[in-house]
């Protein structure tokens, strides 16, 4: 099929843990905005949460109950914390750029979706030189419901243009294999964040962007139109 028809096909890609390698520094930067408060953060307590809004954490999982300003004020430290971390070694997946690159080539429509504050969104992209080749950004800021519930999802498509059933959801986390399936999306899981039984509702489950193309990604979505 040529170029110009996959124009009614997307593809939407969350960041972290998908193009971002990001989750030893989110981790991290949990790990130091609970010392600063005097708390001990586990790689299990990460593990639990990992998908979800900072937002959403520190208002139903954190420490200790928090005030609204003091969710504002920690998600606000929490973040910076993380820009400090990547932009000291940014942690690019494998395949990533380049997946995104030579869907961009074939034609696709596409668009990040991520929980994500818009700063943290934008300087991943502007480090993965990604900035001129997505139709669509939407960051947590964007949406009231953070994943599971398909709202960042359904925001993209509707910003692309297309409905959800023409776009796929690249996704590393069970919160957005469950958003992407809530959505109407077809849905396409990385491994490596959770395990491949925690990702089992995806459509497809890959060990590596460098297995996806846009030939197979093309054969997928119209498999389930």
């Amino acid at each position: 099929m040529a170029a110009e028809s996959n124009k009614t096909l997307g593809v939407i890609f969350d960041l972290d843990g998908v193009l971002v390698d990001s989750y030893q520094a989110h981790y991290e930067s949990w790990r130091r905005l609970a010392a600063e408060q005097g708390f001990e953060y586990s790689r299990e307590q990460f593990a639990a949460t990992f998908g979800r809004t900072s937002r959403d954490i520190l208002s139903h999982h954190w420490m200790k109950p928090l005030s609204a300003d003091q969710v504002a004020a920690a998600d606000d430290r929490k973040e910076e914390l993380y820009r400090q971390i990547i932009r000291q070694d940014f942690p690019i997946m494998p395949g990533g750029p380049e997946l995104v690159h030579s869907l961009h080539r074939a034609g696709f429509l596409l668009a990040v979706g991520s929980s994500a504050p818009p700063a943290n969104v934008e300087l991943s992209i502007e480090l993965l030189g990604l900035r001129d080749v997505f139709g669509a950004v939407v960051t947590g800021r964007d949406v009231q419901r953070g994943k599971p519930d398909p709202q960042v999802f359904l925001l993209a498509a509707e910003r692309l243009g297309l409905a959800p059933a023409a776009c796929a959801v690249v996704e590393d986390a069970p919160a957005g294999v469950a958003a992407g399936r809530a959505g109407g999306m077809t849905v396409i899981a990385l491994t490596g964040t959770a395990t491949r039984q925690q990702l089992a509702a995806a459509d497809l489950m890959v060990d590596r962007l460098d297995e996806l193309s846009p030939a197979r990604l093309q054969k997928l979505l119209l498999a389930v139109r």
